[in-house]
């Protein structure tokens, strides 16, 4: 059962609903039966909470219902609802750093997208600093890009969760390119070529640290030469 509140808490554990063996019950995000799912569990410790992972469709769904809008700073990773850091002004000046050097990279054929919403997979919607997609914005009018050619992130307080979550995400939905731009170390972390370990876990086989006075390059824009200085602060 998933609980809301405290009070919804106390009074399923007061009353609790049978348990009837085999039965499928209504998901309630969505109002759908779902394998799996059962109402009625009685926990042992009164702070049991029962919770399950979200598909992509059911969080865009609780986001057109106005369930959850843009003040909720909330991003889905692997089917978890995650709470986005708080931006301070250098995050917020490096950002806009990256979006004016990747629009003069890439010019026209692509567009860049900061900080807006990738339909990464069935369990995926993360909201990267900056991502570079094909097409024109009018592109994207019905549903969020797929497969951006670059993801940028930029990280301070976040460069664990860039580094191991968020790239373990990347590499298992194919993108190339990621780079994590590292307000900590003052570098440029590219990852190149995802891959699958033997232990079933997906990373990139590829990571380069550029300091500021090297130079990079996309790799869907690969004439572009960029200064790694440019993207920091």
């Amino acid at each position: 059962m998933i609980y809301n509140t405290h009070a919804d808490e106390a009074r399923a554990t007061e009353h609790p609903t049978p348990v009837r063996p085999g039965r499928i019950y209504a998901d309630p995000l969505t109002g759908q039966d779902v394998a799996g799912y059962r109402r009625g569990v009685k926990a042992t410790d009164p702070s049991y909470v029962r919770t399950r992972r979200l598909t992509r469709l059911e969080y865009e769904a609780l986001v057109e219902r106005g369930v959850l809008d843009e003040d909720d700073h909330i991003e889905l990773l692997d089917g978890h609802l995650v709470v986005r850091e708080p931006q301070g002004s250098r995050h917020a000046a490096a950002c806009l750093r990256v979006r004016i050097a990747l629009d003069k990279a890439f010019g026209r054929g692509y567009h860049v997208r900061p900080q807006f919403p990738i339909a990464l997979d069935d369990v995926s919607e993360p909201e990267p600093d900056v991502a570079v997609v094909r097409g024109r914005i009018e592109d994207y009018l019905d549903a969020h890009p797929t497969s951006p050619v670059l993801v940028v992130e930029v990280a301070d307080s976040s460069l664990a969760r860039d580094r191991n979550r968020k790239g373990g995400l990347y590499a298992r939905a194919g993108l190339a390119d990621y780079w994590i731009v590292n307000l900590v170390g003052n570098v440029l972390e590219v990852y190149r070529d995802p891959e699958r370990t033997a232990a079933g876990r997906w990373r990139y086989a590829r990571m380069r640290v550029l300091k500021p006075r090297a130079f990079v390059s996309p790799l869907a824009a690969p004439r572009a030469r960029l200064r790694v200085a440019d993207l920091l602060v």
